[in-house]
């Protein structure tokens, strides 16, 4: 018997049978381009990040919805029932502390509150009338319009117009010992 030879193939040929597994690329994600401008980027125009927001639960529309029938409130009992909000500090229908404690006093509406400001303060300032619209510029007090006090803690070597709603008894005692007014205002 002959043996058979193998044949060479050549490159371009191919042979008949199953076609070999072509390996596909991935198609490249396109990314999303947010269209920031740098010069005006803040919180008001950050993206929310990609789930961050949940879109509202949809109940009561059915048994293939997985929110149907007792929509995700359980069988019966309080928190079943319609109308039953629970607030921070409830305690499962035990009288809550906030009302088991005394109460006393009470919040005063008609309460002055003052800025503060001491001589120390007022040694720094190089003019003489010193009055709530200096003390803004000079970063002593936050608000010109809100009322100011005037407290004696530190020492002051030039006499000073010192305009304020309200002056401690040294304040007052050394503002005129060093020859300066006080001049109270109203508000």
């Amino acid at each position: 018997m002959k043996k058979k030879i193998p044949e060479i193939r050549k490159k371009d040929e191919v042979k008949a049978g199953p076609k070999p597994a072509v390996q596909r690329k991935a198609p490249a994600k396109k990314k999303k381009e947010v269209a920031v401008s740098l010069k005006w980027l803040g919180i008001h125009n950050l993206p929310a990040v990609r789930g961050a927001n949940k879109g509202k639960r949809i109940l009561g529309r059915g048994p293939s919805s997985g929110h149907g029938k007792t929509s995700t409130r359980g069988s019966k009992g309080q928190t079943s029932r319609a109308g039953r909000d629970f607030y921070p500090g409830f305690e499962g229908g035990q009288t809550p502390l906030i009302r088991r404690i005394p109460k006393r006093g009470f919040t005063s509406r008609s309460k002055r509150q003052f800025q503060i400001v001491n001589l120390k303060d007022l040694s720094r300032i190089k003019e003489t009338l010193i009055n709530p619209h200096v003390l803004k510029e000079n970063n002593l007090i936050g608000d010109k319009d809100k009322l100011v006090k005037i407290l004696g803690d530190g020492q002051i070597k030039n006499p000073l117009t010192v305009q304020a709603h309200a002056f401690s008894r040294r304040a007052a005692e050394q503002i005129k010992g060093t020859g300066g007014k006080i001049e109270v205002l109203n508000a």
